[in-house]
C-alpha cells in the first residue's frame, strides 16, 4: 500500500453533491490520481483511464463478490459470453427495432405536449427510456412503475453506500426478471419471440444459460440504460435549451445529430464511473498501488482531459470519436451502444421535429443529480411545439 495520504478528496463533500462534473475537473488537475474511503482509487486522467481499459492482465473486471455478465468477467470467459451477447445489438436489430422506438419517442412527445408545464425529466425522459428498454426486450408496461420506483431506491442506497439496502434490492430486481422467465418457460411454444425468451435458448459451450447468467445479463442491460439513458436526453435537451442557435441547426440538419449527441455526451457525462481491481502491483502517474486495490474509473473526468480535448467545453463536430470514452473502448466497451445511439438519435430527432422552441423554464431551477446518477433530476422546460 502507498503511504500517501489516503483521503484527498470526498465524492460525497457538499462540492461534490453541489457540481460533480466541476469538482473532477478540479480533481484532473490537482491529484488526478485520488484516493477516498468511498471510491477508493479515483482516475480522472483520459491517458490514465485509456491504460486501465487496455491492460486486462493488471486490472481486472471482476470486482464484485455477485455475478455480472459479462461487465463483471475477464478474457476467456468474458469473451465467450459476449460472442453472445452482442448480436443482440447488430445492426439488423436496430433497423428492425427503430419504427417501434420512433413511435414510443412520437407518443411520449405528444402527451407531453398536452401538459401546461414541462418537467422533462418526470414526464418524457425517464418514461422514453422505460418504454423503449421494456419493448427491446418484451417486457409488459406493467413493470414500468416497479422499475422506475427500483431505480430510485438503487441510487439512493448507492449513495448512502449501504450495502444491506443494495443487497435487498438485487434480490427485489432479479425476483422480477425471474418471473419473466418463468412465465416465458410455462407458455413453451407460446412464449412471446423476444430477447428474453430467446436468451433462454442460448448456449455457453454446450450448456443452455443457466437463470443466474440471465437475470445478471438482464439486470446489468436494464440497469445500466434505464438510468443512463435517461440521463442522457436530460444533458441533451439541457444543453440545446441554452443554445438556441446549435438546437436550430440541428432542427434544420438532422444529419449532425449522431456526431451532436455524441460530442455533448462527451461534455457532460451520463454515466460517472465503472470499477476495476488492480491484481498486480502497478504504479499510475505518481501513485503506487498494490494487488487487490480498487479503483474508479471517472468517465465524467477522462472524457474532459485537455491533454486529448483542448478546451473540454468546446462543442465540435470534428472530433475523432475513437477518443470518446462515452461508452468505453476495447473488449468491455459497451455491448448496448448502438442501441443507446440509435434510440437518443430518433429521441432527439421526434423532439426537434415537433417543436419550434426549447428553453429553459424561467424562474425554475433545473436540478443536478448526484452520484451515481448524472444530469438532472429536475428539468422545467418552456416549450413551444410545431403547429
Amino acid at each position: 500500500m502507498t503511504s500517501e495520504p489516503k483521503n484527498d478528496w470526498d465524492p460525497r463533500g457538499e462540492a461534490a453533491l453541489g457540481d460533480q462534473i466541476a469538482v473532477y475537473d478540479d480533481m484532473r488537475q490537482r491529484c488526478p490520481v485520488a484516493h477516498s474511503d468511498y471510491l477508493h482509487w479515483s482516475l480522472f486522467r483520459h491517458e490514465d483511464v485509456a491504460r486501465v481499459l487496455d491492460d486486462h492482465d493488471s486490472f481486472s473486471n471482476h470486482v464484485s463478490r455477485h455475478l455480472s455478465v459479462p461487465n463483471g468477467m475477464d478474457p476467456p470467459e468474458h469473451t465467450a459470453y459476449r460472442r453472445i451477447l452482442d448480436p443482440y445489438f447488430s445492426a439488423q436489430r436496430m433497423d428492425a427495432f427503430e419504427p417501434a422506438c420512433r413511435g414510443i419517442a412520437a407518443k411520449l412527445v405528444s402527451q407531453m405536449a398536452a401538459r401546461e408545464e414541462t418537467d422533462l425529466m418526470a414526464q418524457f425522459a425517464q418514461d422514453f427510456a422505460l418504454q423503449v428498454q421494456s419493448d427491446f426486450l418484451g417486457w409488459p408496461a406493467a413493470l414500468h412503475e416497479p422499475l422506475r420506483h427500483w431505480i430510485g431506491k438503487n441510487h439512493a442506497a448507492t449513495l448512502a453506500g449501504d450495502t444491506g439496502a443494495m443487497n435487498a434490492l438485487a434480490f427485489e430486481f432479479d425476483s422480477y426478471i425471474q418471473a419473466l422467465l418463468t412465465a416465458r418457460r410455462d407458455a413453451g411454444a407460446d412464449a412471446p419471440d423476444d430477447i428474453t425468451t430467446s436468451l433462454l435458448r442460448d448456449r455457453i459451450g454446450k450448456s443452455l444459460l443457466g437463470d443466474r447468467d440471465i437475470i445478471s445479463i438482464l439486470r446489468n442491460w436494464t440497469v445500466g440504460e434505464l438510468s443512463t439513458i435517461a440521463s442522457c436526453v436530460g444533458i441533451l435537451v439541457h444543453y440545446l435549451a441554452e443554445r438556441p442557435s446549435l438546437q436550430q441547426q440541428l432542427r434544420e440538419e438532422p444529419a449532425l445529430l449522431p456526431a451532436a449527441i455524441d460530442e455533448i455526451l462527451r461534455i457532460h457525462a451520463p454515466l460517472i464511473a465503472s470499477r476495476r481491481i488492480t491484481t498486480r502491483q502497478v504504479k499510475i502517474g505518481e501513485r503506487t498501488l498494490a494487488a487487490g486495490e480498487r479503483i474508479s474509473l471517472i468517465w465524467a473526468s477522462a472524457n474532459r482531459s485537455e491533454t486529448v480535448f483542448g478546451n473540454p467545453d468546446e462543442f465540435r463536430l470534428d472530433r475523432d470519436p475513437a477518443l470518446n470514452l462515452l461508452y468505453g473502448a476495447g473488449i468491455h466497451v459497451c455491448p448496448g451502444a448502438p442501441l443507446a445511439r440509435m434510440s437518443l438519435r430518433i429521441c432527439m430527432e421526434q423532439l426537434l421535429a415537433r417543436t419550434v422552441h426549447i428553453a429553459l423554464m424561467p424562474g425554475m431551477e433545473a436540478l443536478k443529480a448526484v452520484y451515481p446518477a448524472s444530469g438532472f433530476s429536475v428539468l422545467p422546460l418552456s416549450i413551444r411545439y410545431a403547429p
